[in-house]
């Protein structure tokens, strides 16, 4: 190969660098490269436990911390006390927790005239499992705990009881 024809190559090179760089910004800010489960999140129609809709587009823009649950699982209620603690020391910095119940509305009517919680907790039913399973949580199995950036994109699962000192962490590092 002559000397214009490296030249060329390495143009043409560069050219394709400098625009997947740009391309790949482009996709971060417009939101396309989001993980389709956490959209598949924002797009169900949620309901709380009486009945009524749950508009989650309040809820973008937030650190989320969903916590998938049920009433007959001892670690997820053992973890509740200490998720609503969170909640309270994290609410002034955008960050918002979501009780997702794999149970049937009314154990999760039941279980909460006994058991107060400060954060939303929506029906999740089979969509709220399947959707745990899209998170990556292959096993299907509770309690599992999932945090979201702001951004939208998760940064930290666990798959069992979670400890106060672990989700602490997890949100200051999705802040």
């Amino acid at each position: 190969m002559n000397r214009r024809q490296w030249i060329s190559i390495i143009a043409i090179s560069l050219a394709a660098l400098i625009a997947g760089a740009l391309t790949s910004q482009w996709i971060y800010k417009t939101d396309l490269a989001s993980d389709p489960a956490i959209k598949a999140f924002f797009a169900n129609p949620w309901q709380t436990p009486d009945g009524q809709s749950v508009d989650t587009e309040q809820w973008r823009g937030k650190v989320l911390v969903m916590n998938f649950w049920a009433s007959w699982c001892p670690p997820c209620v053992e973890e509740m006390s200490t998720l609503d603690k969170l909640q309270a020391e994290f609410k002034t910095q955008n960050v918002l927790f979501v009780g997702i119940g794999i149970d049937s509305p009314s154990n999760i009517r039941e279980f909460l005239e006994k058991t107060t919680v400060s954060y939303p907790i929506v029906i999740g039913g089979l969509e709220g499992s399947n959707l745990s399973k899209q998170m990556g949580n292959s096993q299907g199995a509770l309690p599992y705990t999932i945090v979201i950036n702001a951004q939208g994109k998760a940064t930290s699962r666990k798959l069992g009881k979670i400890s106060e000192e672990e989700l602490r962490k997890a949100i200051k590092s999705a802040l």
